[in-house]
């Protein structure tokens, strides 16, 4: 075990009580004993013997103090000097300690359309679980026009949603984009056939969702039912995708679903690609957030991080599946 005495300097940073540079740093900057006194709060004998130890430890004289006389020595002018960088850098390390222990926690409430496959939101939900272990998580499946409604309403953090229209109450940015196309079930006539052409849809019974409207968010899907010359009289609907998508494997008609969340199906022979292959329709899928809701600090951690990697990834990357490949 070595023994040996400590260098000076070292000696001194360990026996050195902080709280006396403090109390010295007070009565330098008040200007005198007795205000420096009134400004800790102490009495004025108090103060006095903690600058006599002070000066005891450290073998100097700091203060010229006599009636009517208050100045520092040189010792007492560099000591001053450190003081303050020293009460500085205490007062910044609680900062940080704070900083460091305050985990970031609370609820977010996230309103969703149902079955949203966006590899930028999943990857934003990983790292912010990482970063936030404390926060908890709830994403609602909902309609858009529901999801919408709970944003303006309070009820959800924000939503991840088709829109039909924008509220000048809210702000929108768009997450992705991705394509539609027709899809018919193993037990459909069509199934298997690539000698089809658009005109040889015409008057077969069809399924959608309840926002396949000309005068709703999936307007570019109507269109292009439209243009295939589909039965008008649409035979089951859902605002649901797993249920458009049920109905379709099961025969009830042919239905328009995204191209890229159904392509497992299409290689798994559970569903088929109808024409139109050419030029699918787009659909953008929206954040929507209220700006004047007040956000816990984990909703607000969320929407920022949401926000950020949009903003960094150009609209090719965050486009389902890639234009090209269609």
């Amino acid at each position: 075990m070595d023994l040996s005495p400590l260098p000076p300097a070292e000696r001194l940073a360990r026996d050195l009580d902080w709280n006396l540079l403090r109390t010295f740093a007070v009565v330098v900057e008040a200007g005198s004993v007795t205000r420096g006194a009134q400004k800790l709060g102490l009495q004025q004998p108090t103060i006095s013997s903690a600058l006599k130890r002070l000066e005891q430890r450290l073998g100097k004289r700091l203060i010229d103090r006599k009636p009517g006389r208050f100045e520092l020595t040189e010792a007492g002018r560099l000591l001053y000097n450190e003081a303050r960088e020293i009460n500085g850098a205490i007062l910044r390390l609680g900062t940080l300690i704070r900083d460091v222990r305050e985990e970031v926690s609370g609820h977010v409430r996230i309103a969703i359309a149902s079955h949203v496959v966006c590899p930028l939101l999943d990857a934003t939900l990983g790292e912010f679980h990482a970063r936030h272990p404390a926060a908890t998580l709830s994403l609602e499946v909902s309609a858009s026009r529901l999801a919408v409604e709970d944003v303006l309403a309070g009820r959800v953090s924000f939503a991840i949603c088709l829109v039909k229209e924008h509220s000048p109450k809210l702000q929108y940015r768009r997450l992705f984009r991705e394509f539609f196309g027709l899809f018919c079930g193993p037990s459909h006539p069509f199934f298997g056939r690539g000698d089809l052409r658009l005109s040889d849809l015409a008057g077969q019974t069809s399924v959608s969702f309840i926002t396949d409207q000309l005068t709703d968010a999936l307007r570019p899907v109507t269109l292009m039912r439209a243009q295939a010359q589909l039965d008008e009289r649409v035979v089951g609907t859902s605002p649901n995708l797993e249920e458009v998508r049920r109905m379709i494997v099961a025969g009830l008609g042919i239905g328009p679903l995204p191209i890229h969340v159904v392509q497992e199906d299409v290689e798994m022979g559970r569903l088929w690609r109808l024409p139109p292959i050419d030029n699918p329709p787009a659909i953008d899928v929206h954040v929507v957030w209220n700006p004047k809701s007040r956000h816990n600090r984990a909703e607000g951690y969320l929407l920022k991080g949401l926000l950020e990697k949009i903003q960094a990834t150009p609209i090719e990357a965050r486009t389902y599946p890639a234009r090209d490949s269609n």
